[in-house]
């Protein structure tokens, strides 16, 4: 008998910035499987992509500041048959009152992206 290993459903989710890019891997249940840096570079793209795919199947990734920081990497993954989603930036009233934090900005990129996937998965196909 040949047992087959289910592969888990990843989403990502990444804070970018004009240096380095975060990313943050989800699980199908929204708990966080890690977080890593990239250089906002050729190199940090192509090496981007690989390190969610340790934990299971890229489904989605959510890319904070497609239209700056993050255009290069959202058109770079997008290429290689990733179905990216732009994510918005966290509330500016939030971030005054608990402070700009890029592990819990990375982890909330990545959560709101699994939510608006969650959505996708329940609206009827046309």
């Amino acid at each position: 008998m040949t047992i087959v290993e289910e592969r888990t459903a990843v989403t990502g989710g990444v804070d970018t910035h004009s240096e380095v890019h975060v990313a943050a891997a989800l699980d199908p249940v929204g708990a966080l499987l890690g977080t890593r840096e990239f250089p906002a570079t050729a190199a940090g793209y192509a090496s981007l992509p690989g390190w969610p795919g340790k934990f299971g199947d890229v489904v989605l990734a959510g890319v904070e500041g497609t239209g700056s920081y993050g255009a290069g990497l959202a058109r770079y993954l997008a290429a290689r048959g990733v179905r990216v989603v732009e994510a918005d930036r966290a509330d500016r009233q939030d971030r005054r009152r608990k402070g700009k934090s890029d592990p819990l900005l990375r982890r909330e990129v990545a959560r709101s992206e699994w939510l608006c996937r969650l959505e996708v998965r329940l609206m009827p196909k046309t």
